[in-house]
């Protein structure tokens, strides 16, 4: 197949602005190039390198970001920024489609749902997030009903958020796991990965510590530095690392130096990358039951899943953390996550909507 992905447009593709998205995309490109495919992707500027890296062949497009869905209501109309970045990307679409077989969206946005029906390509559109707009999930629902099967989300979790839940095909995202060393000796160390950024909740992650009396290592993009700052102020006894944004294999390094990692969001997470990452290291994970990690999770065999928002419960779980088999949350991993069995779910997926188009 020829493959022309679209990168989310919030930010270039390494930066991790896009989160578990960026991974996601290049984990995926990458592996079915190894399988053969022709992949081109189309990403916002400054997206070479990461790309570069990974021997991916990539069009970067100029242009001024949309706002992020989750700073937004439900309600609010539709904006495009002039120079608009989601309107270029979807204009190189345009004018390259006729070179590809299938073109793939990784964005959660208006204009290319809405503009799906004016292409002669076919376009698989992978939603990275749960509902989060009333507008976008409007013309996603027109998607939808005129290309039955072309619309993908991570987690059954995810799906439910949405009116038109029984017609999303689910499909689990993986990791290379080789990336990822497993440790069955850990320190008396928590971690937490991810934007940091209100809906991610880390100042619940910050509360467990303080109760437990652990030392914290946070990792992660600062989307929001005055949330990052009402965090610590709110926690001044926490004892906290800060590494920042971090490759992954030196994120890797830390993460499987913890005896849990913890993942307590306040919206619907789509799917949970970290906690993949975290069980390939043999960490055991404790989230709550808030979207895709609790999926991800096995309570009581690879973790615990703890009621949304109740840091005592969580606190109590991580009590009975040394119960959890290291090498079990591996082998979950493995069976379950690793960046073969999401090449195959998604490639078939693609020669699917290929062959009915």
């Amino acid at each position: 197949m020829r493959l022309l992905f679209v990168s989310t447009p919030v930010g270039p593709l390494g930066s991790g602005i896009g989160g578990g998205v960026e991974l996601n995309l290049l984990n995926l490109a990458q592996a079915l190039v190894k399988r053969g495919e022709e992949v081109t992707l189309i990403a916002p500027t400054g997206s070479g390198p990461a790309c570069s890296a990974r021997g991916l062949v990539c069009i970067e497009v100029p242009g001024m970001p949309p706002e992020l869905a989750q700073n937004q209501t439900r309600e609010e109309a539709i904006v495009l920024a002039d120079p608009s970045l989601l309107t270029n990307l979807w204009q190189k679409v345009r004018v390259l489609e006729s070179e590809y077989d299938l073109i793939v969206n990784w964005g959660y946005d208006w204009l290319p749902f809405y503009l799906t029906s004016f292409f002669s390509r076919p376009i698989a559109h992978i939603v990275s997030m749960g509902s989060l707009s009333d507008a976008v999930d409007g013309r996603l629902a027109h998607v939808i009903a005129h290309f039955p099967g072309t619309v993908a989300v991570h987690t059954q979790t995810q799906a439910q958020t949405f009116p038109f839940a029984q017609d999303l095909v689910v499909l689990p995202c993986g990791m290379d796991l080789t990336q990822y060393e497993f440790n069955p000796n850990p320190q008396s160390r928590l971690a937490w990965v991810g934007r940091i950024t209100p809906e991610k909740g880390l100042e619940d992650t910050l509360a467990v510590a303080v109760k437990a009396h652990k030392p914290l290592d946070i990792m992660g993009y600062v989307q929001d530095e005055p949330y990052y700052r009402r965090c610590l102020a709110s926690y001044p006894q926490a004892e906290v690392t800060f590494h920042g944004f971090l490759p992954t294999s030196q994120m890797q390094a830390i993460l499987r130096e913890s005896q849990a990692l913890l993942i307590t969001p306040k919206w619907v997470e789509a799917f949970g990358n970290v906690a993949v990452e975290a069980l390939a290291c043999g960490v055991p994970v404790l989230a709550y039951d808030r979207g895709g990690p609790q999926e991800i999770t096995l309570d009581s065999i690879t973790g615990f899943v703890t009621p949304a928002d109740d840091i005592e419960a969580m606190v109590e779980a991580l009590g009975g953390i040394e119960l959890i088999d290291r090498a079990q949350c591996r082998s979950r991993a493995e069976q379950e996550f690793s960046l073969d069995a999401m090449t195959r779910r998604f490639s078939n997926w693609f020669k699917q909507i290929v062959e009915v188009s």
